[in-house]
């Protein structure tokens, strides 16, 4: 499991990094966010990469998006 932490970045950082960490840990992946931009991108990306079972852990700022395969 890879823990990225995308806070204080703005798109499409968030989703480049993202999109690294599963290519290392592609089973299960925390991506910590802190706006709604993020998150929302981040998610949609996460759900066209085959992550079904998405999950979101706090509040809009620092959110943890929790996604498993």
């Amino acid at each position: 499991m890879d823990k990225i932490d995308t806070r204080g970045m703005s798109c499409p950082q968030p989703v480049l990094m993202t999109k690294n960490a599963v290519k290392s840990s592609p089973n299960e992946v925390h991506i910590i966010v802190d706006n709604n931009t993020a998150k929302g991108n981040v998610e949609r990306f996460l759900k066209s990469s085959g992550y079904s079972n998405i999950s979101f852990s706090g509040q809009s700022e620092d959110c943890t998006i929790i996604a498993k395969k």
